[in-house]
């Protein structure tokens, strides 16, 4: 996505209901992402009370709490949110591939949009420049890509 993105023509979010759900583990970039996410939903016309937040442990978590949102909410969207920086052992390669995949199938079995919005970095400080406010906040491109993609299920 590019640094437009935030500014599709024809992006409404009004009426919608969009879930996102955020992990902890690292927070400090997360909760970034997250008011990305929550200032597009805002500037896209998004009510209040059509965003609902929820909380998980770490990435790996993202897909199962995806999974029961889309069943007990059905929400229009979901924006998974998360950061997964590479060390020195396999664990990014497990963390960042399952969490992928288990998103895409909570996807496909739902019917519902799930946006893979979680950040996978060799470092902190490229996590930092993706998390930054404004134009280019992966946050706020996944809750755009959240609001196109809820459009598009709607005319299809």
């Amino acid at each position: 996505m590019n640094k437009t993105y935030h500014n599709l023509p024809g992006l409404d979010a009004s009426g919608a209901k969009v879930h996102v759900v955020a992990a902890r583990f690292n927070d400090e970039i997360v909760e970034r992402l997250l008011q990305g996410a929550t200032q597009t939903w805002q500037r896209l016309g998004g009510r209040a009370d059509g965003l609902l937040v929820s909380r998980v442990p770490g990435a790996f978590e993202l897909p199962v709490a995806a999974s029961a949102i889309a069943r007990r909410y059905a929400p229009d969207a979901i924006v998974a949110l998360g950061c997964v920086i590479r060390g020195d052992t396999a664990h990014f390669e497990y963390v960042a591939g399952q969490c992928a995949a288990g998103l895409m199938r909570v996807s496909l079995d739902s019917g519902v949009p799930v946006i893979f919005g979680v950040l996978t970095v060799d470092t902190f400080e490229q996590a930092a420049a993706r998390a930054q406010p404004g134009e280019g906040n992966k946050g706020g491109e996944a809750m755009a890509a959240a609001i196109e993609m809820m459009q598009v299920l709607r005319k299809t």
